[in-house]
């Protein structure tokens, strides 16, 4: 029976009653195909054209391919417990709805207070990237001073964040099966950039680059190493630096888990999609395989092309996949790399936008947030959510730099992965009854497995992070109590 107060409990059955309110109402018009090209277009972005070479050059040196995998293992088995929740209940909002579902409204408001730092903060990180990708690209194209900023009044202001977060809120307000054609195209041209880079980039490889392969660790000084920008685990341990070596790899593993977050944005297009028992297993799972083999590949590549201490950032200005190929003497193939990653980040921002306008949709539906947020226009799409999110994203992508927030959106993702990992484990128990589609091998063991693969990754993020995030989320509980308790739908029902 649902609780009262702060555990209160939305049932699935409401949750799915819910989807056919009229005038909140999202259509149904998502394949299984669409959602794996979602999940690619997302994942493949800032990680592999970004990531891999600052992470090697930092902290792993060539076993950042191993960093890959371990992080690749702990999203496999969160992955497939958000295909057995989403297939059960194809509801937007993903780990907000599930939360809502098994263990009551407030966890569920802070999970979706934490999807906001996971993707709204996501998508300024990468649209301050993909303007700097802008800027190489014109330059190529206009010669040296060409900028995507200018200051007024002291202030920068980043005009080219603000042009790709201006077009890719249109495009979202028009209508999901638009973006999710132009996401194919752009997609289909990334992949083919990336696999130039895997094939190209074989003829340039050195084995000596490889070794060593775990490169020993530093004692301290510079990056990732002392005080609070120091590891969890790194400091629990008794260890000096969080820099190479077994630490190094650990906290390298943690990092590159930024280039996976985004595929459980197919978990937020459930409620529109045409069979989404069966194609959201298959987005999730798909588009999570076909991105773990290229990441693997590419990191590989990479290592072995160039010696990792040159890619190791200098005076705060990190390296990148094109930094190879130039290292090489290939500047065309770097250009071209340039190119496919002004492409690539396009599409991560637009997903990740969408699965932020999705979870702030089914918030609001529910009365946590202003209701008129959840109102669909002429073509299914909510468009005063989507106006919301655009205007948010566009402000801090274009007043904000970039800084840390790979990490303090690491840590918000992996904190959702636990809870949605849980959660199946205790839906088993308490509605043994629903229909489901899909379920979780071996469960409650991989369950369990998810929850401590995901926790050690959160252990091996900086202290720092661990500040910023408990501050988020007391500001969430405040927020929670001013206004969310208060409005919500199902308290006042009670």
């Amino acid at each position: 029976m649902p609780g009262s107060g702060l555990a209160r409990t939305k049932s699935v059955e409401q949750s799915i009653k819910d989807t056919d309110e009229p005038g909140a109402r999202l259509r149904k018009n998502l394949s299984a195909w669409d959602l794996t090209v979602f999940g690619v277009a997302v994942v493949i972005g800032a990680g592999i054209f970004t990531l891999t070479a600052r992470t090697a050059g930092d902290l792993t040196g060539p076993s950042v391919s191993l960093a890959f995998v371990l992080a690749a293992i702990a999203c496999g088995l969160a992955g497939l417990c958000y295909a057995e929740f989403a297939s059960t209940v194809p509801v937007a909002g993903s780990a907000y709805t599930f939360s809502y579902a098994t263990f009551g409204e407030f966890v569920a408001w802070i999970i979706g207070w934490d999807l906001v730092l996971e993707f709204a903060v996501g998508s300024a990180a990468v649209a301050t990237g993909w303007s700097e990708y802008l800027k190489t690209v014109l330059a190529y194209m206009y010669g040296d001073g060409v900028s995507t900023s200018f200051d007024i009044g002291g202030v920068t202001v980043n005009w080219g964040a603000l042009l790709l977060v201006a077009v890719l809120t249109v495009l979202l307000a028009v209508g999901t099966k638009l973006s999710s054609r132009v996401s194919m195209v752009i997609t289909g041209i990334k992949v083919a950039i990336v696999l130039f880079v895997i094939i190209f980039g074989f003829f340039f490889i050195k084995a000596a680059n490889y070794s060593p392969y775990v490169p020993p660790g530093e004692t301290g000084g510079d990056a990732a190493s002392t005080g609070v920008d120091q590891t969890v685990f790194s400091w629990l341990a008794g260890g000096t630096s969080s820099a190479f070596g077994v630490f190094g790899l650990l906290a390298g593993a943690s990092l590159v888990f930024f280039a996976f977050i985004g595929f459980d944005v197919v978990a937020t297009t459930a409620e529109e999609t045409r069979n989404p028992k069966r194609a959201i297993p298959r987005g999730i799972l798909g588009s999570l395989a076909i991105v773990t083999v290229l990441y693997v590949l590419v990191s590989l590549v990479l290592t072995g092309m160039v010696n990792y201490t040159e890619l190791a950032s200098e005076d705060g200005e990190h390296k990148t996949l094109a930094t190879a190929f130039a290292l090489n003497d290939v500047d065309w193939a770097a250009n071209v790399i340039s190119i496919g990653a002004l492409a690539g980040l396009t599409t991560v921002v637009m997903v990740l936008m969408l699965g932020q306008i999705r979870v702030l949709f089914a918030m609001s539906r529910d009365g946590l947030l202003p209701r008129a947020l959840s109102r669909t226009g002429e073509r299914g799409t909510p468009v005063r959510a989507t106006i919301l999110v655009g205007g948010l994203v566009a402000a801090a992508a274009t007043f904000f730099p970039a800084g840390k927030l790979e990490e303090m959106v690491n840590v918000g993702t992996l904190f959702a992965f636990i809870l949605v990992s849980a959660g199946v484990m205790v839906l088993r128990r308490t509605r043994p009854d629903l229909e489901r589609s899909f379920k979780v091998p071996a469960l409650p063991v991989i369950g369990v497995l998810a929850i401590l693969a995901c926790l050690w990754l959160m252990l091996n993020l900086t202290i720092l992070t661990w500040v910023r995030f408990f501050a988020w989320m007391a500001i969430g509980v405040i927020v929670y109590f001013v206004y969310g308790r208060r409005h919500s739908l199902l308290g006042k029902e009670k």
